[in-house]
């Protein structure tokens, strides 16, 4: 066990990301998919850095109106996870990964000729709903393809796509300097370009076939051979369910870096204003560079369960950090939120691996489609539900509501981590702990095969 443990790790941390980015878990599918990650990922830091820009210069809406448009696109966001799930659960990942980029290109070049309220209101939210099922469908591809290695595979996607938000932006940042119009359409342009390069990289692809062999217990199993919490529907399936709303708070570190850290350095502390870009471009570089290394601490179940506890501590220490830093001088409160920023970021590199790790691990086989599309809800609801809470309710509070927050968020992993054991120890064979179990795979990508343990 030591050395199977040993061995992934070293798959997944002891070579350099380029390398990686070369012959990844999956093959020929996993590099043409983690290009098409990039791109896509280039045209939304374009879309991101001028989404509000084009909303008030270019079609003229009032703030409010800006407020509700991105709020409904943000619940048509959450419809299209399980929609994804459902609809991959009986028709091929790769067709419908390609109709999604197609579907967002549509849209955004509607954007160029529609200045109708009511008309921006379902081009905004087709956009979203198909941004977010395109983001559910990349995942069950790398799961299906990558096989036991799909935390490495999620850590390289993860660096491409943050390499690739973040030359979006700066594009985007050079482009808005120009200060026109034709500037702000350009990029939109650049956007849905985006999507068409990356539904063409996705047509390269190989249908990936979901062969993999889970190693589970005769005993509390049913007639077919599958443990008693086989469920057909997601929905009635309690357990997962539980993971699902516990892994809402789990994704806490987006909102607070995006909105919680800056509004709180604006308006709570004396630190300088121009520290705010910084703190994210912190966290981009992190991810680009660290994600592959931080994944071997969530792969397999006994990782990605203790991973979920470091959530919390390292969200807890980093509340109180922000809390800390209301009372120091300006160049106090610039260190401690910059370690705050450092402390959120070690934060999500653990929680993007180890949640969709136990969204795999504690999904049946046989309905593993639907069940992973109602776990990406978690992250749709909590960045619709996530800045209103901090903003009235947390930071409304003052410092004590981010010592509160902090708290709540700790105490939270700790329950989501013993119902991940609990549930894990169903699945799991008899007499076997769940921090000991292991999982055999028998992946067919495609691609020549290689041996199952690799030296």
């Amino acid at each position: 066990m030591r050395r199977g443990a040993a061995g992934r790790k070293n798959a997944s941390g002891g070579r350099g990301l380029t390398a990686q980015l070369r012959n990844p878990p999956g093959g020929r599918n996993a590099r043409i998919m983690l290009l098409a990650l990039a791109l896509d990922r280039t045209g939304s830091g374009l879309w991101a850095a001028s989404s509000v820009l084009y909303f008030t210069f270019v079609t003229h809406l009032s703030a409010q109106r800006i407020g509700v448009l991105l709020g409904v696109a943000g619940v048509a966001g959450i419809v299209g996870s399980p929609l994804a799930g459902r609809l991959a659960s009986r028709s091929p990942v790769r067709a419908l990964l390609i109709g999604c980029h197609l579907l967002r290109m549509a849209t955004l070049s509607l954007l160029l000729v529609c200045t109708d309220f009511n008309a921006l209101l379902a081009i905004v939210a087709l956009t979203y709903l198909a941004d977010r099922a395109a983001k559910t469908l990349e995942m069950l591809f790398a799961t299906r393809t990558a096989g036991e290695r799909r935390a490495t595979y999620q850590a390289l996607s993860r660096s491409a796509s943050n390499a690739g938000y973040g030359l979006g932006a700066g594009i985007a940042a050079v482009s808005l300097a120009v200060g026109s119009i034709g500037a702000c359409r350009a990029l939109i342009l650049g956007d849905a370009l985006s999507f068409v390069l990356a539904a063409a990289l996705v047509w390269r692809t190989r249908e990936p076939r979901d062969n993999t062999v889970e190693v589970i217990s005769a005993h509390d199993t049913t007639t077919d051979g599958w443990p008693a919490v086989r469920r057909s529907s997601p929905w009635r399936d309690r357990g997962y369910l539980l993971f699902v709303l516990l892994d809402i708070p789990m994704s806490t570190d987006d909102s607070v870096l995006n909105v919680g850290l800056p509004l709180w350095l604006v308006n709570h502390t004396s630190a300088p204003h121009a520290l705010v870009p910084t703190l994210l471009i912190i966290n981009t570089v992190m991810v680009v560079v660290l994600q592959v290394r931080v994944s071997a601490w969530a792969e397999g179940p006994r990782l990605a369960a203790r991973a979920v506890l470091l959530y919390g501590v390292a969200m807890s220490v980093c509340c109180a950090a922000v809390a800390a830093a209301t009372g120091g001088g300006t160049w106090t409160a610039a260190v401690v939120l910059l370690a705050a920023a450092l402390l959120v970021t070690l934060a999500e590199l653990m929680r993007s691996v180890s949640s969709w790790e136990l969204a795999v691990l504690l999904a049946p086989h046989d309905a593993r489609a639907r069940y992973l599309g109602v776990a990406g809800m978690s992250q749709s609801i909590q960045k619709s539900a996530g800045p209103p809470l901090l903003t009235g309710v947390v930071m409304a509070a003052g410092p004590a509501g981010w010592v509160v927050l902090g708290a709540a968020v700790a105490g939270l992993s700790v329950v989501q981590r013993g119902a991940c054991l609990r549930r894990l120890q169903m699945l799991s064979p008899a007499g076997a702990s769940p921090l000991r179990s292991k999982t055999v795979h028998h992946q067919h990508s495609g691609d020549a095969p290689r041996p199952a343990c690799p030296k």
